[in-house]
């Protein structure tokens, strides 16, 4: 009596079981974890957040900053993050300084690198001085560079960040025009001026697009994203000559790592 209760119940086991295969769970079942990310962000100002504010003390030589791109990344989608872009790092800079957290692990490395070889900050520093001639000599210099020197710098600094880190997904952002061309400002650069900055811009971007493509990157062009946001405009996401604090001048403001560069790389990545 006792064994034809048990096969009794057993038999009415097995019909739950096979009726739910039918008919399915009752509840939902749980949404799948997000994959976890290995992350490393290299490169320049434009990616260490100078500009933005809120910098980080231990590293004060290099302005990083909580509101940089890839530190607000990081915080929604990285199981690990590593943050060692720096202020006026050059690709040798990079190259020499900044790999050491790069293994077979990363999963995703994003870096701006390129506007410190060609001198921007001597360009700015020129062209805010008067005198049309002086900068626009002083864009030509920085031009010639991108097309003589800059292509095998970025070639040595791809070639190393794929060798250290074989698997990962590479993203390779790009700068913004500076200036909205006929736009709100009162004096200041001559729209000469600031159209042949904006046209190295294109040029710098063009080099460092070309280079990233050949070497299996995904190159992130930020020009679209801040159109309507460059200095002169009614919403600059970029900050223009600053007199007290010049380290500052011509980069993103926090609204322009949080609604330009950060949309772009969540897109990319």
């Amino acid at each position: 009596m006792r064994r034809s209760r048990i096969v009794s119940c057993a038999s009415a086991f097995l019909v739950a079981v096979a009726a739910s295969a039918f008919t399915g769970p009752a509840t939902a079942p749980a949404a799948p974890r997000a994959t976890a990310l290995d992350y490393v962000a290299l490169g320049d100002s434009y990616s260490a957040g100078v500009g933005a504010g809120d910098y980080v003390t231990s590293d004060a030589a290099c302005f990083r900053s909580s509101r940089a791109y890839p530190v607000l990344w990081a915080a929604t989608h990285a199981s690990s993050f590593s943050f060692t872009a720096c202020n006026g790092a050059r690709t040798t800079d990079v190259l020499a300084e900044q790999l050491g957290p790069l293994d077979a692990r990363t999963d995703l490395v994003s870096i701006s690198v390129g506007g410190s070889d060609s001198g921007y900050g001597r360009v700015m520093a020129t062209c805010v001085l008067p005198g049309t001639s002086a900068c626009l000599s002083a864009v030509t210099r920085a031009r010639s560079y991108m097309d003589g020197v800059l292509p095998a710098n970025l070639d040595r600094l791809y070639s190393a960040i794929r060798a250290k880190a074989p698997g990962a997904h590479v993203v390779v952002l790009g700068y913004p025009h500076f200036y909205q061309v006929r736009g709100t400002c009162q004096g200041g650069l001559h729209s000469e001026e600031r159209s042949a900055l904006n046209a190295a811009v294109d040029h710098l971007n063009g080099v460092i697009a070309g280079r990233a493509t050949a070497h299996g990157f995904t190159f992130a062009d930020v020009r679209t994203v801040f159109t309507g946001h460059e200095i002169c405009s009614s919403s600059p996401w970029l900050r223009s000559v600053e007199w007290l604090n010049l380290t500052e001048s011509y980069h993103p403001t926090a609204s322009g790592q949080a609604l330009g560069y950060l949309p772009l790389l969540t897109s990319a990545a």
